[in-house]
């Protein structure tokens, strides 16, 4: 039967106190419980408008997609997904989630990051990895990256070549690079037509604002 929606409401509770004692140690305004309830907010949008995907899947993937969240810098960054599906795995046995659908949840968690390179293969794994990526689309979007940025000590823009019209793009040493070395090409690999959708028109108003952004710094 398909869970009510206040043991919705309750398990989410469950999986949002799980990942804040994960998170005590190393509190990120870029990864934080508002970034999961978009995500499942995304995620429902993107499920309701798609059809055939399991919510509680969904549910338990969206909350814990980043329960083990590792610095941009860290060196097993690429691996975070794989090991947050791992403790997903671990943890949900406990709370009396559906012993069946643990590998779906663990298998949409892997799939999820962009640096994993794993296809997603489910109707699940697809719509949370558009919502997750659209997380870094449009206004939020921005806001994270400036953020991310700024914690790895990274400048706003090249002020002699904002676009790199000639240089190399490094996103590392500046923000504004970001956009083509990362955000606009996840804009356009989106898994469905709904995240497609609503990552384009995100993509649009960054573009918007970098156009904005240029004609202030001259």
């Amino acid at each position: 039967p398909p869970v009510t929606p206040a043991e919705a409401a309750r398990r989410q509770t469950q999986y949002e106190t799980e990942v804040a004692r994960l998170w005590a140690a190393q509190p990120d305004g870029a990864h934080d419980i508002g970034h999961l309830r978009r995500v499942w907010a995304n995620a429902q949008s993107i499920a309701q408008a798609e059809g055939g995907a399991d919510i509680e899947v969904l549910l338990a993937a969206a909350f814990l997609h980043d329960a083990v969240n590792l610095p941009k810098s860290h060196p097993d960054r690429a691996r975070a997904a794989r090991l947050s599906a791992d403790h997903a795995a671990a943890f949900l046995p406990g709370t009396g989630f559906p012993p069946g659908k643990i590998a779906a949840v663990a298998h949409a968690i892997a799939a999820h990051s962009f640096s994993a390179g794993l296809a997603p293969e489910t109707p699940e794994a697809r719509i949370l990895q558009d919502a997750d990526r659209l997380e870094a689309l449009g206004a939020i979007g921005l806001a994270r990256m400036f953020h991310v940025a700024g914690q790895m000590g990274a400048a706003l823009f090249d002020p002699a070549d904002p676009l790199a019209l000639n240089r190399a793009l490094d996103d590392r040493r500046f923000s504004l690079d970001h956009l083509e070395v990362k955000l606009f090409p996840v804009a356009e690999a989106m898994q469905t037509a709904t995240g497609r959708a609503i990552a384009a028109e995100r993509a649009e108003w960054m573009a918007s604002f970098r156009t904005r952004l240029l004609s202030e710094i001259g």
